[in-house]
Formats: C-alpha cells, structure tokens, sequence
C-alpha cells in the first residue's frame, strides 16, 4: 500500500514529464491495476515490455524527485503552514479573539520567512 502512495505522489508531481505512452501504460498498471498480461493485450506488447517500462517509469520519477525536490518542498511548506496555524488557533479567548506571545510572533515570521524564500 505504501508504495502505491508513494508511486501516485511522485505521479502527481512528475507524470506529465512522462511521455504520452509511459503515462497511459502506467497509469493502467498502478491505478486501473491491471496485470502486466492485461496491460500487455491493451496495448499490443509483451508482459515484459509492460514490466520494463513500469521499471523505467519509476526509476525516472525518483529521479526527478532527487534533481528537483518538488515533493520535498512541497512537504516542507505544508509542515510550515500547518505551525502557523497551529500558532494562531492555540489558546483563543472565549469571545475568538487571541494575543500571540512574542515567541509565537517570530515563530510566525520565521515560518512566513522561509515560505517566502520557496517562492
């Protein structure tokens, strides 16, 4: 199950760097979940072609993910905004509102510092 997370995240990021035919085949293989003798019908090939390609697809889209680091980055930014968050929402006041401390301020800052930076 793990895997098939990790291969439809670094897809998501990185498929449309696939050509047309790698993402059509695996898309059946890993989402459609065909077998590589059904994926090898469809598409007119052997099992073989099938489970090289898949290799292939993989292979390149760690590789992707190792020279560009979207997905990583894109995790950071989230645990970043998920602090931010967290900080303002703590500790509201009975009538919503909330005083932030001055280490929750620059802890704020130092957050929306390093969002700035990805962009």
């Amino acid at each position: 199950m793990e895997k098939i997370v990790e291969q439809g995240i670094l897809y998501d990021f990185y498929g449309p760097l696939l050509t047309q035919h790698q993402q059509e085949v695996y898309e059946a293989c890993v989402f459609e979940d065909l077998s590589l003798a059904e994926a090898a019908e469809r598409f007119e090939v052997s099992r073989q072609n099938i489970h090289d390609l898949i290799k292939r697809c993989d292979k390149s889209l760690k590789e992707y993910e190792t020279r560009l680091g979207l997905i990583e980055r894109f995790r950071e930014n989230r645990d970043s905004l998920e602090s931010m968050r967290k900080l303002i929402s703590g500790g509201r006041e009975s009538d919503g509102t909330r005083q932030l401390s001055a280490a929750e301020t620059n802890g704020l800052l130092q957050a929306i510092d390093h969002l700035l930076d990805e962009i």
